[in-house]
Order: structure tokens, then sequence, then C-alpha cells
């Protein structure tokens, strides 16, 4: 996969040939493709229409060669047009293909037409991220993002569970998409990968919601260094990873579009607001992470790039809690950070008291919190707290 001309090009043609709505493109290199070094013999495969629109770009490698010639022909080529092109040929590099949407994308890849359902939600056509997005908390953003009309790219270890979501929500049959990629957020080359793959799929990036992590509760005596150099490297490391490697194709964005917006964020927690007794590993993480945050940016800020944190209170209903074997609930049972509880009832009853608004948090509450910072367009820096008045800003 050649990162630099999908991560480079690729937006790059997503905001050039976008007028008032922002397009969708998808990045086809099949071998049938790369082997046609022609306009007229592009026109021969099955999947591309008669009446389709082709602009060729000349064949070259340099990614900014292909912008400057791409500019001078789409210029020309909307002198004499109201229309974009269907398709843009890189000769010997892939075709790509632009449309308003990932279904009329699907159809102009070959895929059969089929009904489907138009949907006028909060994060229409935008195109998002989600690691740690096949199941608990992030699985539930993923739904709430795809049924606001986001294009969903769920990255996560587990395969298995993340492709069942993805085949969840496909089979709802509206005009996003979803897509599954495998990811590892510790690996510097898996996350790179993760990007350029939904760029690939989809033709940039709107949001990355930075959301995988893991928590082993201990005090002192119990954490050893492996678990605490894993916890950093997943909650910490991960999150700068995610940052890095999507603020690039953001900025290219933004290159060939000043006015746009786009988001970083960042699922933290309360305990990024406040220590945590016997949670060392993960809260130092999480306050770390608003380090980040506010650090990337200031940085980022002038490319139109907005970083923010969402610091959820404890989701009580989630996997991360109540699972039987290895849930927040046993673990600090266990590990006696609730005095005199003597089951999990116990530890459950002791933090929903905690909470002002007597319950755990939920992701509709996150969702919520996310939509506000994608929305606005004037702050960034902020860790949002999302506690039911648990943790109050000072």
């Amino acid at each position: 996969m050649n990162t630099l001309i999908i991560n480079r090009v690729v937006p790059a043609i997503r905001m050039l040939v976008s007028r008032e709505k922002i397009m969708m493109a998808r990045f086809d290199t099949r071998e049938e493709v790369l082997s046609i070094d022609n306009e007229e013999d592009l026109r021969t495969l099955d999947f591309i229409k008669e009446t389709a629109g082709i602009l060729v770009v000349d064949e070259t490698t340099d990614a900014y060669e292909i912008i400057d010639d791409l500019k001078v022909k789409l210029s020309a080529w909307f002198d004499s047009r109201f229309v974009h092109p269907d398709y843009i040929f890189l000769q010997k590099i892939g075709l790509v293909a632009i449309a308003a949407d990932a279904a009329s994308l699907d159809v102009l890849m070959g895929a059969p037409q089929e009904p489907v359902n138009l949907v006028s939600g909060k994060v229409q056509d935008k195109i998002a991220v989600v690691t740690g997005g096949a199941q608990g908390f992030g699985g539930g953003i993923a739904e709430l993002l795809y049924a606001q009309g986001a294009n969903v790219v769920i990255a996560d270890l587990n395969e298995e569970v993340g492709k069942n979501m993805v085949e969840k929500l496909n089979s709802i049959k509206q005009s996003n998409r979803a897509y599954f990629v495998k990811t590892n957020v510790m690996s510097p080359e898996s996350v790179e990968e993760m990007i350029a793959t939904t760029v690939q799929q989809f033709g940039g990036l709107d949001v990355i919601i930075s959301n995988a992590g893991i928590l082993r509760a201990g005090s002192l005596d119990e954490m050893t260094p492996e678990v605490f150099s894993l916890m950093t490297d997943v909650n910490y490391k991960g999150y700068f990873l995610c940052a890095k490697y999507a603020s690039e194709v953001m900025k290219t964005q933004f290159q060939f579009r000043k006015n746009y917006f786009t988001d970083i964020i960042q699922i933290n927690s309360k305990s990024g607001l406040k220590g945590s007794n016997r949670n060392f590993a993960y809260s130092g993480g999480k306050f770390g992470g608003i380090g980040l945050t506010q650090s990337f940016a200031l940085e980022l800020m002038p490319y139109r790039i907005k970083v923010n944190s969402i610091c959820p209170g404890n989701f009580f209903e989630g996997p991360l809690w109540s699972d039987p074997e290895k849930g927040l609930f046993v673990q600090y049972l266990k590990a006696g950070k609730v005095p005199g509880a003597k089951n999990i009832e116990d530890v459950k009853s002791f933090y929903e008291d905690q909470v002002p608004a007597g319950r755990g948090c939920r992701v509709i509450d996150v969702v919520r919190a996310i939509f506000y910072v994608m929305e606005q367009e004037y702050e960034t820096g902020q860790a949002v707290p999302v506690t039911g008045g648990q943790n109050m800003l000072n």
C-alpha cells in the first residue's frame, strides 16, 4: 500500500472536486485497473458506464506532481461542466471514484444498485474512525454515529466481533457505510495502515475517536512494570499515534479547503480529572492524555483541526465494568477498593451512590458530547466531563 499517494493525493482529490457538498472518494488499485494505461481501455471495464465522466492524470509517482496536474485539469473540467468527474484515473497508480455518498461509490465500483435509506443526521456523510469500536463503549459510539449518517471505520483487534458489527450496521441499508480494519493502536505501522485504509475506502477523514483502552486495577504492591507499560502503550501512546497519522490527512484536506474543520477526539475518563485509588496506571495515562489534547490543540488549530477529550463517568452497563470475570466490579472487589463490600452488588451500589444523577454514564451521553465538540468551531483543547455531576470543572 502506497500510503504517501493515498494519504496525500486522495484527500486532495476529495476537496478539489467538492463544491458546496463535500464529496466521497474511493481508491481502486485492482490489477485490472493497474494494467490499463489509457482512457479508451479503461472504458472497456465492466463496471464503468458508457456515460461516465473520466479525467486522466498523467503518469507519475510523485504525489505533488499528481496534485499539480490535477488542479490544472480540474479547473478546465469545471470551466465546461457543472458536475464533477465520476472517476479520476491516475495512470499506473489507480482509479479514484467520486460520489456524493458511500452507497453511490459502491455502484461506481461495480456493486449492484440497491434501494437505500437516505439519512439526514447530525454527522451526515462524515468519515469517522472509532478505535476499540467493535463492542462496549466504542461499539455504542460507532452505532450511534452510523445512525446519524456517518461512514464509520471500526478499528479493533477483535476481528470477529468487529466484522459482525460492520455486517450489522450495513444490513440497515443506509446510504452511508461501515468498514472494519484490524488495528493494534500500540503499533505505528498498524495505525498508519488504519488511516490509509480509511482514506482508500472513503476518500479522507473528518473525525477520529481514540477510544481503545484497557484498565488493570491494582496497588503499587500489586502492579507489575509489564502491566503498567502495557496500559501506557495502549491508553497514552495509542492516542498519540492516532493523532499523529490522522492529522496528516486532515492537514492535507485543510490545504485545499481552508474553512473545513475536522476533529480528533479522545475518549478519556473522569479518572483523567481526579486521581483514582489503586488505579494509578489508568488514571495517570488519562491525565497524560489531557496533556496531549491541550498540546495537540495548540499545534493543530491553525489547520482547523479541533482536539478535545471527552471524560465519561463510569459506564456500569458495559463489559469494562460488568464482565463477570474481568470486569471492574470484580477487580475492585478483589482489590479491596470498596471498604466493607462483600459482593459485586455492594461495589456497584457504592459507585452509583457517588453520582448526583443517580446512575452510570451511558453511550448516548458521550455521543451527545461528541456531537457538541464536532458541531462547534470555537472550542479546542478541552476536557469535557460527562459524569452526571460527579466531576465539575473548576
